[in-house]
């Protein structure tokens, strides 16, 4: 397990700042499962480095479970990084970088 979350963190660091990716567009990257994403990024070892803030879900929801302040640090987060939220708070147009 070990392998596939460096994996994971390495295309995490890929994402950059101001953009988002999807869990299932890290999981096509680093081979495996968008839920294996999730358990990645929420043991995240590196959170300065390893932004995790920046992987939303496919429709533009943020995690629930965001493991690093919650679900409003993650939009704080991402609105300092000048990301677009719509009406329903999701993610506008969430791109698969």
């Amino acid at each position: 397990m070990r392998k596939i979350f460096e994996r994971i963190y390495e295309e995490v660091k890929k994402i950059p700042k101001g953009e988002v990716a999807t869990y299932g567009a890290i999981a096509k990257k680093a081979g495996t499962t968008p839920r294996v994403v999730g358990f990645a990024l929420h043991k995240n070892p590196d959170p300065k480095n390893i932004p995790c803030h920046r992987v939303v879900f496919k429709d533009g929801r943020l995690s629930p479970g965001y493991v690093f302040g919650g679900i409003g640090k993650q939009k704080e987060l991402l609105k300092k990084e000048r990301i677009i939220f719509n009406s329903e708070d999701r993610v506008k147009a969430p791109r698969c970088i």
